[in-house]
Protein backbone atom coordinates (compact mmCIF):
# COMPACT_ATOMS: atom_id res chain seq x y z
CA UNK A 1 0.00 0.00 0.00
CA UNK A 2 1.30 3.46 -0.90
CA UNK A 3 2.30 5.90 1.81
CA UNK A 4 0.93 9.41 1.38
CA UNK A 5 4.20 10.96 2.56
CA UNK A 6 6.42 9.47 -0.17
CA UNK A 7 7.16 10.61 -3.73
CA UNK A 8 6.36 7.67 -5.99
CA UNK A 9 7.25 7.73 -9.69
CA UNK A 10 4.56 7.71 -12.37
CA UNK A 11 4.94 4.53 -14.41
CA UNK A 12 3.20 3.50 -17.63
CA UNK A 13 0.63 0.84 -16.75
CA UNK A 14 1.21 -2.61 -18.25
CA UNK A 15 -0.85 -5.78 -18.03
CA UNK A 16 1.41 -8.26 -19.85
CA UNK A 17 4.94 -8.69 -21.18
CA UNK A 18 3.86 -7.94 -24.75
CA UNK A 19 2.82 -4.45 -23.57
CA UNK A 20 6.42 -3.80 -22.52
CA UNK A 21 7.89 -4.54 -25.95
CA UNK A 22 5.04 -3.02 -27.99
CA UNK A 23 5.22 0.23 -26.05
CA UNK A 24 9.01 0.40 -26.33
CA UNK A 25 8.84 -0.09 -30.11
CA UNK A 26 6.05 2.46 -30.47
CA UNK A 27 7.78 5.13 -28.39
CA UNK A 28 11.50 4.40 -28.97
CA UNK A 29 11.71 1.90 -31.83
CA UNK A 30 14.95 3.28 -33.27
CA UNK A 31 16.72 3.52 -29.93
CA UNK A 32 19.33 0.87 -29.12
CA UNK A 33 17.82 -1.81 -26.89
CA UNK A 34 21.09 -3.75 -26.61
CA UNK A 35 24.81 -3.24 -27.10
CA UNK A 36 27.24 -6.12 -26.75
CA UNK A 37 30.65 -7.25 -27.93
CA UNK A 38 30.64 -9.81 -30.74
CA UNK A 39 32.70 -12.83 -29.62
CA UNK A 40 34.20 -13.31 -33.07
CA UNK A 41 34.78 -9.79 -34.43
CA UNK A 42 35.22 -8.24 -30.94
CA UNK A 43 33.27 -5.25 -32.24
CA UNK A 44 30.29 -3.79 -30.39
CA UNK A 45 26.98 -4.84 -31.96
CA UNK A 46 23.89 -2.67 -31.57
CA UNK A 47 20.26 -3.81 -31.73
CA UNK A 48 17.33 -1.35 -31.80
CA UNK A 49 14.00 -1.99 -30.11
CA UNK A 50 12.41 -2.59 -33.53
CA UNK A 51 15.11 -5.12 -34.42
CA UNK A 52 14.74 -6.81 -31.04
CA UNK A 53 10.99 -7.23 -31.51
CA UNK A 54 11.61 -8.59 -35.00
CA UNK A 55 14.06 -11.16 -33.62
CA UNK A 56 11.49 -12.19 -30.99
CA UNK A 57 8.88 -12.67 -33.70
CA UNK A 58 11.27 -14.70 -35.85
CA UNK A 59 12.13 -17.01 -32.97
CA UNK A 60 8.53 -17.32 -31.82
CA UNK A 61 7.37 -18.16 -35.33
CA UNK A 62 10.14 -20.76 -35.65
CA UNK A 63 9.00 -22.32 -32.36
CA UNK A 64 5.48 -22.42 -33.78
CA UNK A 65 6.70 -24.54 -36.71
CA UNK A 66 7.85 -27.25 -34.27
CA UNK A 67 4.75 -26.88 -32.04
CA UNK A 68 6.66 -25.52 -29.06
CA UNK A 69 4.94 -22.20 -28.27
CA UNK A 70 2.95 -23.73 -25.41
CA UNK A 71 5.67 -26.03 -24.01
CA UNK A 72 8.33 -25.74 -21.31
CA UNK A 73 11.52 -24.35 -22.86
CA UNK A 74 14.86 -24.24 -21.07
CA UNK A 75 17.97 -22.18 -21.76
CA UNK A 76 21.48 -22.62 -20.41
CA UNK A 77 24.49 -20.47 -21.14
CA UNK A 78 26.34 -17.31 -20.27
CA UNK A 79 24.67 -13.90 -20.57
CA UNK A 80 24.14 -13.04 -24.23
CA UNK A 81 21.77 -11.28 -26.59
CA UNK A 82 20.54 -14.67 -27.86
CA UNK A 83 19.73 -15.72 -24.29
CA UNK A 84 17.58 -12.61 -23.81
CA UNK A 85 15.82 -13.21 -27.13
CA UNK A 86 14.76 -16.72 -26.04
CA UNK A 87 13.63 -15.33 -22.68
CA UNK A 88 11.36 -12.62 -24.11
CA UNK A 89 10.08 -14.92 -26.87
CA UNK A 90 8.92 -17.61 -24.46
CA UNK A 91 7.38 -15.38 -21.77
CA UNK A 92 5.26 -13.69 -24.49
CA UNK A 93 4.00 -17.07 -25.70
CA UNK A 94 1.78 -19.68 -24.05
CA UNK A 95 4.87 -21.58 -22.95
CA UNK A 96 6.95 -21.67 -19.78
CA UNK A 97 10.50 -20.31 -19.61
CA UNK A 98 13.02 -22.37 -17.61
CA UNK A 99 16.37 -20.62 -17.00
CA UNK A 100 19.15 -22.99 -15.91
CA UNK A 101 22.15 -21.94 -13.82
CA UNK A 102 25.20 -22.19 -16.08
CA UNK A 103 27.47 -23.27 -13.20
CA UNK A 104 25.65 -26.51 -12.44
CA UNK A 105 27.06 -30.00 -12.94
CA UNK A 106 25.68 -32.37 -15.58
CA UNK A 107 23.70 -34.29 -12.94
CA UNK A 108 22.11 -31.09 -11.63
CA UNK A 109 21.28 -29.87 -15.15
CA UNK A 110 19.71 -33.24 -15.97
CA UNK A 111 17.60 -33.17 -12.81
CA UNK A 112 16.26 -29.67 -13.55
CA UNK A 113 15.49 -30.43 -17.18
CA UNK A 114 13.56 -33.54 -16.22
CA UNK A 115 11.83 -32.04 -13.19
CA UNK A 116 10.75 -28.97 -15.18
CA UNK A 117 9.24 -31.06 -18.01
CA UNK A 118 11.25 -29.11 -20.57
CA UNK A 119 10.77 -30.20 -24.17
CA UNK A 120 13.23 -27.86 -25.89
CA UNK A 121 16.64 -26.69 -24.70
CA UNK A 122 18.60 -23.72 -26.03
CA UNK A 123 22.28 -24.02 -25.14
CA UNK A 124 25.63 -22.25 -25.45
CA UNK A 125 28.78 -23.82 -26.90
CA UNK A 126 30.15 -25.06 -23.56
CA UNK A 127 27.20 -27.45 -23.14
CA UNK A 128 27.51 -29.16 -26.52
CA UNK A 129 29.45 -31.91 -24.73
CA UNK A 130 26.32 -32.87 -22.78
CA UNK A 131 23.82 -33.14 -25.62
CA UNK A 132 24.33 -36.76 -26.72
CA UNK A 133 24.14 -37.93 -23.11
CA UNK A 134 21.03 -35.81 -22.50
CA UNK A 135 19.35 -37.38 -25.52
CA UNK A 136 19.59 -40.73 -23.72
CA UNK A 137 18.97 -39.53 -20.16
CA UNK A 138 16.14 -37.05 -20.85
CA UNK A 139 13.95 -38.60 -23.57
CA UNK A 140 11.16 -36.03 -23.10
CA UNK A 141 13.33 -33.31 -24.67
CA UNK A 142 12.46 -33.13 -28.35
CA UNK A 143 14.81 -30.40 -29.61
CA UNK A 144 18.23 -29.04 -28.73
CA UNK A 145 18.96 -25.62 -30.25
CA UNK A 146 22.60 -24.49 -30.10
CA UNK A 147 23.55 -20.82 -30.14
CA UNK A 148 26.93 -21.67 -31.67
CA UNK A 149 26.00 -24.57 -33.97
CA UNK A 150 26.23 -23.96 -37.72
CA UNK A 151 24.39 -27.00 -39.10
CA UNK A 152 21.31 -29.00 -38.11
CA UNK A 153 21.80 -32.63 -37.13
CA UNK A 154 18.61 -34.60 -36.49
CA UNK A 155 16.97 -32.86 -33.48
CA UNK A 156 20.07 -30.78 -32.69
CA UNK A 157 19.36 -27.50 -34.46
CA UNK A 158 21.36 -24.41 -35.35
CA UNK A 159 19.97 -21.28 -33.67
CA UNK A 160 21.01 -19.22 -36.68
CA UNK A 161 19.21 -21.49 -39.13
CA UNK A 162 16.22 -21.71 -36.81
CA UNK A 163 15.94 -17.91 -36.84
CA UNK A 164 16.21 -17.89 -40.64
CA UNK A 165 13.37 -20.41 -40.79
CA UNK A 166 11.23 -18.20 -38.58
CA UNK A 167 11.99 -15.19 -40.78
CA UNK A 168 10.89 -17.07 -43.91
CA UNK A 169 7.64 -18.11 -42.23
CA UNK A 170 6.96 -14.55 -41.10
CA UNK A 171 7.39 -13.28 -44.65
CA UNK A 172 4.96 -15.93 -45.87
CA UNK A 173 2.37 -14.45 -43.51
CA UNK A 174 2.54 -16.87 -40.56
CA UNK A 175 0.97 -14.93 -37.66
CA UNK A 176 0.46 -17.83 -35.25
CA UNK A 177 3.05 -16.46 -32.81
CA UNK A 178 2.55 -12.72 -33.29
CA UNK A 179 -1.21 -13.04 -32.73
CA UNK A 180 -0.86 -14.81 -29.35
CA UNK A 181 -2.65 -12.82 -26.66
CA UNK A 182 -2.43 -14.13 -23.12
CA UNK A 183 -5.71 -13.12 -21.53
CA UNK A 184 -5.05 -15.11 -18.37
CA UNK A 185 -1.85 -13.62 -16.95
CA UNK A 186 -2.10 -15.74 -13.79
CA UNK A 187 -0.89 -18.88 -15.58
CA UNK A 188 2.61 -20.25 -15.08
CA UNK A 189 5.07 -18.40 -17.34
CA UNK A 190 8.49 -18.75 -15.69
CA UNK A 191 9.90 -21.65 -13.68
CA UNK A 192 13.00 -20.62 -11.73
CA UNK A 193 15.00 -23.15 -9.74
CA UNK A 194 16.59 -21.87 -6.59
CA UNK A 195 18.43 -23.56 -3.77
CA UNK A 196 19.96 -20.43 -2.31
CA UNK A 197 23.01 -21.08 -0.16
CA UNK A 198 21.71 -24.41 1.15
CA UNK A 199 19.20 -27.09 0.25
CA UNK A 200 17.79 -28.88 -2.76
CA UNK A 201 16.64 -26.90 -5.81
CA UNK A 202 13.04 -25.69 -5.67
CA UNK A 203 11.06 -24.85 -8.81
CA UNK A 204 9.55 -21.42 -8.14
CA UNK A 205 6.43 -20.88 -10.27
CA UNK A 206 6.00 -17.29 -11.44
CA UNK A 207 3.06 -16.04 -13.48
CA UNK A 208 3.07 -13.26 -16.05
CA UNK A 209 1.12 -11.17 -13.52
CA UNK A 210 3.91 -11.75 -10.95
CA UNK A 211 6.56 -10.54 -13.40
CA UNK A 212 4.61 -7.52 -14.63
CA UNK A 213 3.72 -6.49 -11.05
CA UNK A 214 7.37 -6.60 -9.99
CA UNK A 215 8.30 -4.30 -12.89
CA UNK A 216 5.39 -1.87 -12.56
CA UNK A 217 5.41 -1.43 -8.80
CA UNK A 218 9.19 -1.62 -8.45
CA UNK A 219 9.62 1.32 -10.82
CA UNK A 220 7.17 3.36 -8.76
CA UNK A 221 9.59 3.18 -5.83
CA UNK A 222 12.97 3.35 -7.60
CA UNK A 223 13.54 4.43 -11.18
CA UNK A 224 16.27 3.68 -13.73
CA UNK A 225 17.82 5.90 -16.37
CA UNK A 226 18.94 5.57 -19.98
CA UNK A 227 21.83 3.09 -20.15
CA UNK A 228 22.91 0.19 -17.95
CA UNK A 229 25.73 -2.32 -17.79
CA UNK A 230 24.10 -5.74 -17.37
CA UNK A 231 26.44 -7.85 -15.24
CA UNK A 232 24.62 -10.38 -13.05
CA UNK A 233 23.62 -13.87 -14.30
CA UNK A 234 20.40 -13.90 -16.33
CA UNK A 235 19.13 -17.16 -14.87
CA UNK A 236 18.64 -15.30 -11.59
CA UNK A 237 15.40 -13.30 -11.22
CA UNK A 238 17.25 -10.28 -9.82
CA UNK A 239 18.80 -9.59 -13.22
CA UNK A 240 16.15 -11.27 -15.40
CA UNK A 241 13.21 -9.35 -13.93
CA UNK A 242 14.46 -6.38 -11.87
CA UNK A 243 17.25 -5.86 -14.38
CA UNK A 244 16.13 -6.79 -17.90
CA UNK A 245 12.35 -6.39 -17.78
CA UNK A 246 12.56 -3.14 -15.81
CA UNK A 247 15.10 -1.77 -18.30
CA UNK A 248 12.96 -2.76 -21.28
CA UNK A 249 9.90 -1.07 -19.79
CA UNK A 250 11.92 2.14 -19.36
CA UNK A 251 13.38 1.82 -22.90
CA UNK A 252 16.92 1.62 -21.53
CA UNK A 253 19.94 0.66 -23.64
CA UNK A 254 21.15 -2.59 -22.07
CA UNK A 255 24.90 -3.17 -22.45
CA UNK A 256 25.73 -6.83 -21.90
CA UNK A 257 28.90 -7.41 -19.88
CA UNK A 258 30.97 -10.18 -21.49
CA UNK A 259 33.06 -11.21 -18.47
CA UNK A 260 33.24 -10.47 -14.76
CA UNK A 261 36.91 -9.67 -15.28
CA UNK A 262 35.91 -6.91 -17.69
CA UNK A 263 33.38 -5.01 -15.56
CA UNK A 264 35.55 -1.93 -15.02
CA UNK A 265 36.75 -2.01 -18.64
CA UNK A 266 33.16 -2.22 -19.87
CA UNK A 267 32.09 0.62 -17.60
CA UNK A 268 34.68 2.65 -19.50
CA UNK A 269 33.52 1.32 -22.87
CA UNK A 270 29.75 1.73 -22.54
CA UNK A 271 29.66 4.58 -19.99
CA UNK A 272 26.33 3.53 -18.37
CA UNK A 273 24.40 5.71 -15.96
CA UNK A 274 23.36 2.85 -13.67
CA UNK A 275 24.30 -0.72 -12.80
CA UNK A 276 22.82 -3.60 -10.77
CA UNK A 277 25.24 -5.41 -8.46
CA UNK A 278 25.33 -7.80 -5.54
CA UNK A 279 26.95 -6.46 -2.33
CA UNK A 280 30.09 -8.54 -2.93
CA UNK A 281 30.81 -6.48 -6.06
CA UNK A 282 30.21 -3.18 -4.26
CA UNK A 283 32.52 -4.38 -1.47
CA UNK A 284 35.31 -5.07 -4.00
CA UNK A 285 34.88 -1.65 -5.64
CA UNK A 286 34.89 0.05 -2.24
CA UNK A 287 38.03 -1.72 -1.01
CA UNK A 288 39.85 -1.10 -4.31
CA UNK A 289 39.10 2.63 -4.19
CA UNK A 290 40.51 2.94 -0.67
CA UNK A 291 43.45 0.65 -1.44
CA UNK A 292 44.43 2.77 -4.46
CA UNK A 293 43.98 5.96 -2.44
CA UNK A 294 46.33 4.60 0.25
CA UNK A 295 48.94 3.52 -2.31
CA UNK A 296 48.92 7.00 -3.84
CA UNK A 297 48.99 8.74 -0.45
CA UNK A 298 45.55 10.25 -1.04
CA UNK A 299 43.43 8.47 1.58
CA UNK A 300 43.52 11.38 4.05
CA UNK A 301 42.66 13.81 1.26
CA UNK A 302 39.72 11.63 0.17
CA UNK A 303 38.35 11.49 3.73
CA UNK A 304 38.69 15.28 4.02
CA UNK A 305 36.91 15.88 0.70
CA UNK A 306 34.04 13.61 1.75
CA UNK A 307 33.59 15.64 4.96
CA UNK A 308 33.68 18.94 3.05
CA UNK A 309 31.34 17.65 0.34
CA UNK A 310 28.80 16.33 2.87
CA UNK A 311 28.88 19.66 4.73
CA UNK A 312 28.29 21.60 1.50
CA UNK A 313 25.38 19.36 0.54
CA UNK A 314 23.64 20.26 3.79
CA UNK A 315 23.47 23.88 2.58
CA UNK A 316 22.40 22.91 -0.95
CA UNK A 317 25.78 22.86 -2.72
CA UNK A 318 26.66 19.62 -4.54
CA UNK A 319 30.29 19.38 -5.69
CA UNK A 320 30.56 15.59 -5.78
CA UNK A 321 31.10 15.33 -9.55
CA UNK A 322 34.00 17.79 -9.24
CA UNK A 323 35.55 16.63 -5.98
CA UNK A 324 35.49 12.93 -6.93
CA UNK A 325 36.01 13.29 -10.68
CA UNK A 326 38.84 10.73 -10.79
CA UNK A 327 36.67 8.02 -9.18
CA UNK A 328 33.75 8.85 -11.48
CA UNK A 329 36.02 8.54 -14.53
CA UNK A 330 37.15 5.08 -13.38
CA UNK A 331 33.48 4.02 -13.54
CA UNK A 332 32.95 5.47 -17.01
CA UNK A 333 32.12 9.04 -16.02
CA UNK A 334 28.32 8.80 -16.19
CA UNK A 335 27.38 6.46 -13.33
CA UNK A 336 24.45 7.97 -11.39
CA UNK A 337 23.19 4.97 -9.49
CA UNK A 338 24.26 1.57 -8.16
CA UNK A 339 21.45 -0.82 -7.23
CA UNK A 340 22.51 -3.52 -4.77
CA UNK A 341 20.46 -6.58 -3.87
CA UNK A 342 20.76 -10.25 -3.07
CA UNK A 343 22.15 -9.77 0.44
CA UNK A 344 22.44 -7.06 3.09
CA UNK A 345 25.13 -4.46 2.44
CA UNK A 346 27.40 -2.79 4.93
CA UNK A 347 26.09 0.66 5.84
CA UNK A 348 29.50 2.32 5.46
CA UNK A 349 29.70 1.16 1.81
CA UNK A 350 26.30 2.65 1.03
CA UNK A 351 27.22 5.89 2.78
CA UNK A 352 30.53 6.07 0.92
CA UNK A 353 29.03 5.73 -2.56
CA UNK A 354 26.29 8.20 -1.68
CA UNK A 355 28.95 10.63 -0.44
CA UNK A 356 30.94 10.52 -3.71
CA UNK A 357 27.88 11.02 -5.93
CA UNK A 358 27.12 7.46 -7.05
CA UNK A 359 24.11 6.71 -4.81
CA UNK A 360 23.91 3.08 -3.76
CA UNK A 361 20.29 1.95 -3.58
CA UNK A 362 19.84 -1.18 -1.48
CA UNK A 363 16.83 -3.44 -1.79
CA UNK A 364 15.51 -6.77 -0.62
CA UNK A 365 14.07 -9.58 -2.64
CA UNK A 366 13.64 -13.30 -2.94
CA UNK A 367 12.93 -15.43 -6.00
CA UNK A 368 9.56 -16.48 -4.57
CA UNK A 369 8.53 -12.80 -4.70
CA UNK A 370 9.46 -12.23 -8.35
CA UNK A 371 11.97 -11.18 -6.76
CA UNK A 372 11.55 -7.60 -5.44
CA UNK A 373 9.90 -6.94 -2.06
CA UNK A 374 11.38 -3.59 -1.07
CA UNK A 375 13.89 -1.02 -2.28
CA UNK A 376 15.17 2.36 -1.16
CA UNK A 377 13.76 5.43 -2.87
CA UNK A 378 16.13 7.78 -4.68
CA UNK A 379 15.14 10.74 -2.47
CA UNK A 380 14.59 8.67 0.70
CA UNK A 381 17.63 6.45 0.84
CA UNK A 382 19.00 4.84 3.98
CA UNK A 383 21.65 2.26 3.04
CA UNK A 384 21.33 0.59 6.45
CA UNK A 385 17.84 -0.53 5.37
CA UNK A 386 16.27 -2.40 2.44
CA UNK A 387 13.94 0.50 1.79
CA UNK A 388 10.22 0.85 1.19
CA UNK A 389 7.92 -2.10 0.54
CA UNK A 390 6.40 -2.17 -2.98
CA UNK A 391 2.88 -0.64 -3.12
CA UNK A 392 1.37 -3.99 -4.17
CA UNK A 393 2.63 -5.74 -1.03
CA UNK A 394 1.76 -6.23 2.59
CA UNK A 395 4.27 -7.39 5.18
CA UNK A 396 3.79 -8.92 8.59
CA UNK A 397 6.27 -10.36 11.08
CA UNK A 398 5.72 -13.72 12.72
CA UNK A 399 7.42 -15.29 15.76
CA UNK A 400 8.90 -11.96 16.87
CA UNK A 401 11.89 -12.50 19.17
CA UNK A 402 13.32 -10.55 22.11
CA UNK A 403 15.20 -8.22 19.74
CA UNK A 404 11.96 -7.19 18.00
CA UNK A 405 12.79 -9.14 14.85
CA UNK A 406 10.30 -11.49 13.24
CA UNK A 407 10.04 -13.78 10.25
CA UNK A 408 9.16 -11.62 7.25
CA UNK A 409 5.92 -12.71 5.58
CA UNK A 410 4.82 -11.15 2.27
CA UNK A 411 1.43 -10.99 0.60
CA UNK A 412 0.58 -9.41 -2.75
CA UNK A 413 0.81 -9.50 -6.55
CA UNK A 414 4.47 -10.53 -6.58
CA UNK A 415 4.11 -13.69 -4.47
CA UNK A 416 4.73 -16.91 -6.40
CA UNK A 417 2.13 -19.48 -7.37
CA UNK A 418 4.00 -22.15 -5.40
CA UNK A 419 6.78 -24.71 -5.91
CA UNK A 420 6.52 -26.87 -9.02
CA UNK A 421 5.27 -30.39 -8.27
CA UNK A 422 5.97 -29.86 -4.57
CA UNK A 423 2.73 -29.38 -2.65
CA UNK A 424 4.27 -30.20 0.72
CA UNK A 425 6.99 -27.57 0.53
CA UNK A 426 4.53 -25.02 -0.89
CA UNK A 427 2.11 -25.50 2.01
CA UNK A 428 4.95 -25.08 4.48
CA UNK A 429 5.82 -21.54 3.34
CA UNK A 430 2.62 -20.29 1.67
CA UNK A 431 -0.48 -19.95 3.84
CA UNK A 432 -3.59 -17.88 2.98
CA UNK A 433 -1.57 -15.96 0.40
CA UNK A 434 1.20 -15.12 2.90
CA UNK A 435 4.70 -16.26 1.93
CA UNK A 436 7.15 -16.78 4.78
CA UNK A 437 10.55 -15.70 3.49
CA UNK A 438 12.33 -17.25 6.49
CA UNK A 439 14.34 -14.03 6.73
CA UNK A 440 14.32 -12.10 9.98
CA UNK A 441 13.70 -8.36 10.07
CA UNK A 442 11.59 -5.44 11.24
CA UNK A 443 10.54 -1.92 10.24
CA UNK A 444 12.31 1.18 11.54
CA UNK A 445 10.27 4.20 12.64
CA UNK A 446 10.17 5.43 9.03
CA UNK A 447 8.63 2.17 7.74
CA UNK A 448 11.86 1.16 6.01
CA UNK A 449 12.56 -2.58 6.12
CA UNK A 450 15.58 -3.78 8.06
CA UNK A 451 16.91 -7.28 7.26
CA UNK A 452 18.97 -9.04 9.91
CA UNK A 453 19.53 -12.58 8.70
CA UNK A 454 18.23 -15.94 7.59
CA UNK A 455 16.21 -18.08 9.97
CA UNK A 456 18.28 -21.15 9.11
CA UNK A 457 21.53 -19.30 9.90
CA UNK A 458 20.54 -18.04 13.35
CA UNK A 459 22.81 -19.16 16.17
CA UNK A 460 21.09 -19.69 19.54
CA UNK A 461 23.68 -19.72 22.31
CA UNK A 462 23.36 -21.78 25.48
CA UNK A 463 22.40 -18.59 27.36
CA UNK A 464 19.42 -18.14 25.01
CA UNK A 465 20.87 -15.23 23.03
CA UNK A 466 19.95 -15.14 19.33
CA UNK A 467 22.78 -14.17 16.99
CA UNK A 468 22.57 -13.33 13.29
CA UNK A 469 25.97 -14.34 11.88
CA UNK A 470 25.46 -11.95 8.93
CA UNK A 471 25.59 -8.97 11.32
CA UNK A 472 29.01 -9.93 12.69
CA UNK A 473 30.29 -10.92 9.25
CA UNK A 474 29.58 -7.39 8.05
CA UNK A 475 31.89 -6.03 10.75
CA UNK A 476 34.60 -8.48 9.71
CA UNK A 477 34.23 -7.46 6.05
CA UNK A 478 35.36 -3.96 7.00
CA UNK A 479 38.89 -5.36 7.44
CA UNK A 480 40.59 -4.50 4.10
CA UNK A 481 42.51 -7.75 3.60
CA UNK A 482 39.60 -10.11 4.42
CA UNK A 483 37.78 -11.18 1.26
CA UNK A 484 35.21 -13.60 2.70
CA UNK A 485 34.00 -14.60 6.14
CA UNK A 486 31.55 -16.94 7.86
CA UNK A 487 30.63 -16.78 11.53
CA UNK A 488 29.49 -20.05 13.10
CA UNK A 489 29.06 -21.54 16.54
CA UNK A 490 31.35 -23.58 18.74
CA UNK A 491 29.56 -26.46 20.46
CA UNK A 492 30.23 -28.22 23.72
CA UNK A 493 30.24 -31.99 24.26
CA UNK A 494 26.46 -32.21 24.38
CA UNK A 495 25.88 -30.12 21.24
CA UNK A 496 25.01 -26.79 22.86
CA UNK A 497 26.17 -23.66 21.04
CA UNK A 498 28.41 -21.89 23.52
CA UNK A 499 30.54 -19.36 21.61
CA UNK A 500 31.42 -18.07 18.15
CA UNK A 501 34.15 -18.75 15.63
CA UNK A 502 35.03 -17.02 12.36
CA UNK A 503 36.30 -18.71 9.23
CA UNK A 504 37.96 -16.23 6.87
CA UNK A 505 39.60 -16.14 3.45
CA UNK A 506 42.25 -13.48 2.91
CA UNK A 507 43.32 -11.34 -0.03
CA UNK A 508 46.82 -12.69 -0.63
CA UNK A 509 48.11 -9.60 -2.44
CA UNK A 510 46.87 -7.26 0.28
CA UNK A 511 48.39 -9.42 3.02
CA UNK A 512 51.78 -9.45 1.23
CA UNK A 513 51.57 -5.70 0.73
CA UNK A 514 50.90 -5.08 4.46
CA UNK A 515 53.82 -7.35 5.51
CA UNK A 516 52.39 -8.69 8.77
CA UNK A 517 54.78 -10.50 11.13
CA UNK A 518 52.14 -12.98 12.32
CA UNK A 519 49.05 -13.14 10.14
CA UNK A 520 46.98 -15.27 12.53
CA UNK A 521 47.65 -12.90 15.41
CA UNK A 522 46.88 -9.91 13.17
CA UNK A 523 43.55 -11.36 12.02
CA UNK A 524 42.58 -12.08 15.64
CA UNK A 525 43.58 -8.56 16.69
CA UNK A 526 41.69 -6.85 13.84
CA UNK A 527 38.51 -8.90 14.30
CA UNK A 528 38.56 -8.05 18.02
CA UNK A 529 38.99 -4.38 17.11
CA UNK A 530 36.05 -4.14 14.66
CA UNK A 531 33.70 -6.10 16.96
CA UNK A 532 34.74 -4.52 20.27
CA UNK A 533 31.55 -2.43 20.59
CA UNK A 534 29.31 -5.51 20.22
CA UNK A 535 27.99 -7.29 23.33
CA UNK A 536 30.47 -9.79 24.74
CA UNK A 537 28.37 -12.78 23.64
CA UNK A 538 28.87 -11.65 20.01
CA UNK A 539 32.66 -11.63 20.27
CA UNK A 540 34.70 -14.16 18.29
CA UNK A 541 36.42 -16.87 20.35
CA UNK A 542 38.17 -18.82 17.57
CA UNK A 543 39.52 -17.92 14.14
CA UNK A 544 40.27 -20.19 11.20
CA UNK A 545 42.10 -18.94 8.08
CA UNK A 546 41.10 -20.81 4.93
CA UNK A 547 43.58 -21.77 2.23
CA UNK A 548 40.89 -22.07 -0.46
CA UNK A 549 38.02 -19.75 -1.36
CA UNK A 550 34.54 -20.61 -0.12
CA UNK A 551 32.23 -22.34 -2.57
CA UNK A 552 29.75 -19.74 -3.83
CA UNK A 553 26.48 -19.36 -5.70
CA UNK A 554 26.43 -17.59 -9.07
CA UNK A 555 25.41 -14.38 -7.30
CA UNK A 556 28.60 -14.61 -5.23
CA UNK A 557 26.99 -15.69 -1.95
CA UNK A 558 28.88 -18.22 0.17
CA UNK A 559 27.29 -21.66 0.31
CA UNK A 560 27.03 -22.37 4.03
Amino acid sequence: MKSENLNYYNVTKITNIKDIIDTAVKEDGDKNAFEYRNNITKKVEKVTYKEFQNDINKLGTALDTINMTDKHIAVIGENSYNWVTVYLTVIQSNGVFVPIDKELSYEEILYLLKNSDSETVFFAKKYTQYIEKLKKDAPKIKYYIGFDIEKDDDNILSYKKFMEKGNRELKKGNTNYTSILNKDTNKLRMLVYTSGTTGIAKGVMLSEHNLVSSVYYGLQVSTVYTKCLSVLPYHHTYEAVSGLLVALHKHVTICINDSLKNVLKNLQLYKPDYIYLVPAFAEVFYKNIWSNAEKEGKASGLKFLIKVSNALRKIGIDKRKTFFKTIHQAFGGNLRKIVAGGAPIRTEIGEFFNSIGMPLIAGYGITECSPLVSVNMDDFNDPSTAGIVLPCCEIKFENVNENGDGEICVKGDIVMMGYYKDKERTERVLKDGWFNTEDYGRFNNKKQLIINGRKKNIIVLKNGKNIYPEEIENYIYSIPYITDAIVKSNKNDIGEEVSLSAEVFLNKEKVEELKFDNIEEQVRKDISKVTRDLPSYKHIANIEIRKKEFEKTTTNKIKR
